[in-house]
């Protein structure tokens, strides 16, 4: 038997887990079944972050980690649990099929067969984020080298390993330059790697439309984490329902397993939900165990099921559909049709399917020239731009020179425009007068000192770097 840990989640989450251990079970897959609470109920106990110490050995001990869905509040208090485990587990990869089951399910994309491999540790999901005056809060967006090569080489490998022809990277490096522009410039350079895959780059919002438009045209697609979760749950709508789309979360060491939907509470409790998401979710947890058979067995009946019209209420249709059924009378649907091959919709084979793809990688440093020739400090003042700008330029800064003053990223001085609006958060840039010399930390720490000593309140400090000559930094708009 093969230990996994199992999280029945919040919401419609017991009643699809309920309907997918059935499956499971009638299928004949090998599994020992170690159960862990998370979520609501411990959030309501006083735990923030939704999860027990012990829980997490109970993960780490065993083979995989399949979870119903959880509630995580919004607005505040509470980072998601999702994203807790990803990171905390290393789970850099979430992959999420996105294929059309029409004219079964309906969809205006038929032949739909799309993946969405999302990379899972970082950008705005590191929840690095900071209210720093009455009116600014602000979020950390985080692209690293070493997180864009191991989510991008993944990509490529999937596609190789999956007989897939084509990957497509989505950015939005035309405005964010320097972190998307990043993962840009990574994607190009593993593509090299891989020269029997086609590889493509779109900007993410022409992506997008193209996505939503004409789904045939993608294969596999590598995005940083903020655009996979959005357009990953796009694609599976487009595809015929977000219901029915399950995801992997894979990592060197584990792996998590779950449907892209979240706990729908407003549905709990009624066995209306459909358990096709969570349920192709174990599928896929069943070909990384190796138990390829019983994963083709039960996506196969579940096909079947499908085919025959058999539909939750979230699919069904009209003219389509023969009958529609609840959570556990869908399951035990699935059950009768173990044993059977669809007859219209492609039956699915894992014979030849080998373990997820999985990439134990070290990043290599690379050698850099890293020099400070600079320093932004972020003030607090609630005056008016022509106020706080004639207090900041009345009289020279010492020991280095007052290059810029922004409000929101566009530049107000110099030669800034009386239209622009402006909020109580200003950044004042500093350099040496020749903009290359070095800047020693003790001069940063005096500009710190004399900004207080001119009466503004200094919110935070980012020190500007060239590397090998070319400035690590954005410049201004205006």
């Amino acid at each position: 038997m093969i230990p996994i840990a199992i999280a029945h989640g919040d919401g419609i989450g017991p009643e699809i887990m309920k309907a997918t251990l059935l499956v499971l079970e009638e299928a004949g897959a090998p599994l020992e079944l170690h159960e862990i609470e998370i979520g609501e109920k411990l959030y309501l106990k006083g735990i923030p972050t939704g999860i027990e110490a012990k829980s997490w050995e109970t993960i780490r001990r065993t083979k995989a980690f399949l979870k119903a869905p959880i509630t995580t509040p919004q607005g505040g208090g509470f980072k998601s649990l999702n994203v807790t485990i990803r990171t905390t587990l290393g789970l850099y990869a979430n992959v999420r099929p996105c294929v059309a089951y029409g004219p079964f399910v309906a969809t205006k994309h038929p032949g739909m067969d799309v993946v969405i491999v999302r990379e899972n540790e970082e950008d705005l999901y590191s929840g690095i984020e900071y209210r720093q005056t009455p009116d600014v809060q602000k979020s950390l967006k985080i692209i690293s080298r070493p997180g864009s090569e191991k989510i991008i080489r993944y990509a490529f490998e999937y596609a190789r390993h999956y007989g897939r022809k084509k990957v497509t990277c989505f950015s939005k490096d035309n405005i964010m330059k320097i972190s998307d522009g990043l993962f840009h410039r990574v994607f190009d350079e593993i593509a090299k790697e891989y020269p029997d895959i086609e590889n493509e780059h779109w900007i993410v919002d022409i992506g997008a439309a193209k996505l939503a438009d004409t789904p045939t045209v993608f294969d596999v697609i590598v995005m940083p984490n903020l655009y996979g979760d959005i357009l990953s749950d796009v694609a599976a709508q487009i595809s015929g329902s977000v219901g029915i789309a399950g995801s992997a979360n894979i990592g060197d060491r584990g792996a998590m397993f779950e449907a892209i939907h979240g706990s729908a509470p407003r549905r709990a409790g009624q066995n209306l939900a459909n358990p096709s998401g969570l349920l192709l979710a174990s599928v896929l947890m069943l070909v990384y165990l190796e138990e390829t058979e019983v994963a083709e067995r039960i996506h196969n009946a579940w096909l079947s099921t499908i085919e025959n019209g058999i539909h939750t209420y979230d699919i069904f249709k009209e003219g389509v559909s023969k009958e529609k059924v609840g959570t556990q009378e869908f399951a035990a649907a699935v059950v009768r049709h173990l044993g059977n091959q669809p007859r219209t919709l492609p039956a699915i084979s894992y014979k030849s399917a080998k373990k997820f793809v999985t990439l134990a990688q070290k990043h290599v440093h690379a050698k850099v020239e890293r020099k400070c020739v600079g320093v932004d400090l972020f003030v607090y003042s609630r005056d008016t731009a022509e106020s706080f700008i004639k207090q900041a330029t009345e009289s020279p800064w010492k020991p280095l020179t007052l290059q810029m003053i922004t409000n929101r990223g566009v530049r107000v001085w110099p030669e800034g425009q009386p239209e622009t609006f402006c909020v109580d958060q200003w950044r004042l840039r500093f350099m040496h007068s020749d903009k290359t010399s070095a800047v020693s930390p003790e001069e940063i720490i005096k500009m710190f000192q004399e900004v207080e000593r001119r009466g503004f309140e200094v919110l935070s400090t980012e020190n500007l770097y060239n590397f090998d000559g070319a400035p690590g930094f954005s410049s201004a708009q205006g």
